[in-house]
């Protein structure tokens, strides 16, 4: 079993006051797939596996990463700022997405879920340079489902 990988992850659910049926199975799969496979590996002393607890707190994005037996090992922060822009407009891409598999042709589907999915890498490639900076290293699944996480964290009613 490898030591440089998640466990288990926990979001902070006090940020999040309700959630479409659409979002919450985004987030179902994302957190079942992070655990299935996913590479985490920060600089230092640490030893894996880890329990990671996301959650934000005065528009800091936090990493609490904790070890298998959720001891606490590092916190890492990152600003949200970068991050707003693309959470938005992926948001506006899936609300078209979801409302598009109601009505509209396979093709409007596929050009609608095309951009979905760009903007969803291009949140990942900007999560996975900036934990980088951090000096945590994380493969480019891992990036996807934990932007997906930090999605649902930015969901307010």
């Amino acid at each position: 079993m490898s030591t440089e990988k998640i466990i288990d992850v926990k979001l902070d659910e006090k940020s999040v006051i309700r959630r479409s049926p659409e979002i919450e199975k985004e987030r179902t799969i994302a957190i079942y797939d992070l655990l299935e496979e996913n590479y985490f590996s920060p600089e230092g002393d640490l030893t894996g596996p880890y329990t990671l607890h996301l959650s934000i707190r005065e528009n800091r994005l936090v990493f609490d990463i904790h070890n298998e037996n959720d001891g606490p090992l590092q916190e890492t922060t990152l600003s949200v700022a970068p991050f707003r822009s693309i959470v938005k407009d992926y948001f506006t891409v899936c609300d078209s997405y979801y409302a598009a598999i109601k009505t509209s042709t396979p093709s409007q589907i596929e050009a609608i879920d095309m951009g979905r999915r760009g903007l969803h890498n291009e949140g990942a490639d900007l999560l996975r340079d900036r934990l980088e900076d951090k000096g945590i290293t994380i493969d480019n699944d891992t990036a996807r489902r934990l932007f997906t996480l930090i999605c649902v964290l930015h969901i307010r009613a």
